[in-house]
């Protein structure tokens, strides 16, 4: 039997608890909000689906009742305040550092060995304040961010390419930020095929540039951040790692030597597993790509430092 809390009953956590329910990646899945009947009322919503689709996963809502998480295999942290127009996700570090904390605590007080996945913003900085606040291995904290940057990169160049988005590979490593994600545009490809050889190099730098203001431009859009991406990709994190998949996801990961880097959680490509990040994978970067990952790694190093 396997279990899955999602924190956080907004437009991410119940997008990704109703993936969660629709793929049955899970046999159980409790949705958390401190808002009274905002989870409960989502939960049941998207349980009045399961006759209509065949689904036999559990969901249920709660309201800040922490004992209904327990020992849950994973905990999926959506909670904080969302983005606005014009705002940077590092400006949301104030408010949500102290609820990320709070909801930490909370859950491993029932599920000391759950993995934990980190989607609140700034994502990278967030999941190293878990490692921070927690002292759990590395293997067990895992930040969403790449997963979901690297879905919009494939998104963008499937449009390029007038390709089916399935057949598309790519990979975004670095900060999940506007200016410090690298989409890696040297490794893109479309079945087998590099993509560099298929488009132009304008085309090419035009899809990594709206990669990189992929969140900004919905947030622009919607008035608020987006959510069935983020809510899918954060399933697809717990889906590798309980279904054991062995996948290679691009995720924050906390570096020790790997890339040049220490003390710092930053995107990577990993490979996820029923133990979490059970591989970090160093891609052979070129001079230009070592670069941009070291200005990344400065930056999102710059925006931790506001949480001493």
């Amino acid at each position: 039997m396997s279990k899955v809390t999602v924190v956080g009953a907004g437009n991410v956590g119940a997008t990704c608890a109703n993936v969660l329910v629709c793929n049955q990646i899970a046999d159980e899945v409790v949705l958390l909000d401190i808002k009274e009947g905002v989870s409960e009322g989502k939960a049941m919503d998207i349980m009045q689906t399961a006759n209509i689709l065949g689904l036999n996963t559990r969901l249920r809502g709660v309201t800040n009742d922490y004992a209904a998480t327990e020992n849950s295999d994973v905990v999926v942290i959506t909670s904080g305040i969302p983005r606005k127009p014009g705002m940077t996700r590092e400006e949301l570090i104030g408010v949500n550092a102290g609820i990320v904390k709070s909801v930490v605590e909370s859950v491993l007080a029932h599920s000391p060995n759950a993995i934990i996945v980190c989607v609140s913003n700034p994502m990278d900085t967030m999941t190293y304040l878990i490692h921070k606040v927690t002292g759990l291995p590395k293997n067990r904290i895992i930040g969403m961010g790449g997963a979901l940057d690297s879905a919009r990169f494939k998104y963008f160049l499937s449009l390029a390419l007038g390709a089916n988005a399935n057949e598309v590979e790519g990979i975004v490593i670095g900060g999940h930020g506007d200016t410090t994600m690298i989409p890696l545009k040297r490794f893109a490809a479309y079945r087998g095929i590099p993509v560099s050889t298929l488009i132009s190099g304008a085309q090419l730098d035009k899809v990594a540039a709206d990669t990189m203001v992929g969140g900004a431009t919905l947030t622009k859009l919607l008035g608020t951040s987006a959510w069935y991406a983020p809510g899918a990709a954060a399933a697809q994190v717990v889906g590798a790692v309980l279904g054991d998949q062995k996948k290679l996801i691009s995720c924050s990961a906390l570096l020790d030597g790997e890339y040049g880097e220490k003390d710092l959680c930053i995107g990577v490509p990993c490979i996820l597993g029923r133990n979490g990040i059970e591989k970090i994978v160093e891609f052979d970067l070129n001079a230009e790509e070592k670069a941009l990952f070291a200005a990344s790694a400065a930056a999102v190093h710059k925006t931790n430092a506001a949480l001493a």
